[in-house]
């Protein structure tokens, strides 16, 4: 097995509706597991998320959690999550989805590097970068 990184989104009790909403911007399969089972070695809620990973058709491996009690949670300014690549229309759709309800920092269109870029942020305040690269001569 290679390397990989993925991100990993904490969250206050929001986590399982956050995945939700990912999965229906990217599809793919999401596995949750709650701090109610008996995996979990933490205390808190046993209906909130210990763990929920999100594997998608194109590739993308999304994780996250909601924070158990007693730990620090300091929610949209410790993690962007970049989506780039050349299909255009995927990532536009993905753009649109994750802007919807949120707040665009940067609109997605072409920047003076070529490419299409644009930032914004969800509305679970998560930070997003999306880069459509741009065809190469």
């Amino acid at each position: 097995m290679t390397s990989v990184l993925n991100p990993y989104i904490s969250f206050t009790g929001q986590a399982r509706e956050a995945m939700e909403f990912y999965k229906s911007v990217f599809g793919g399969t999401l596995t949750l597991n709650t701090f109610g089972e008996p995996i979990a070695q933490h205390g808190g809620d046993p209906d909130q998320i210990m763990h929920a990973m999100l594997r998608t058709d194109s590739g993308f491996t999304l994780m996250a959690s909601d924070t158990p009690p007693g730990m620090p949670h300091n929610p949209g300014d410790n993690i962007s999550i970049s989506l780039s690549g050349d299909d255009a229309e995927d990532l536009r759709a993905y753009w649109k989805a994750l802007s919807d309800g949120g707040t665009v920092t940067v609109p997605l269109e072409k920047q003076v590097w070529g490419d299409e870029f644009g930032a914004c942020v969800d509305r679970f305040g998560i930070s997003w970068m999306v880069d459509i690269v741009a065809p190469q001569a």
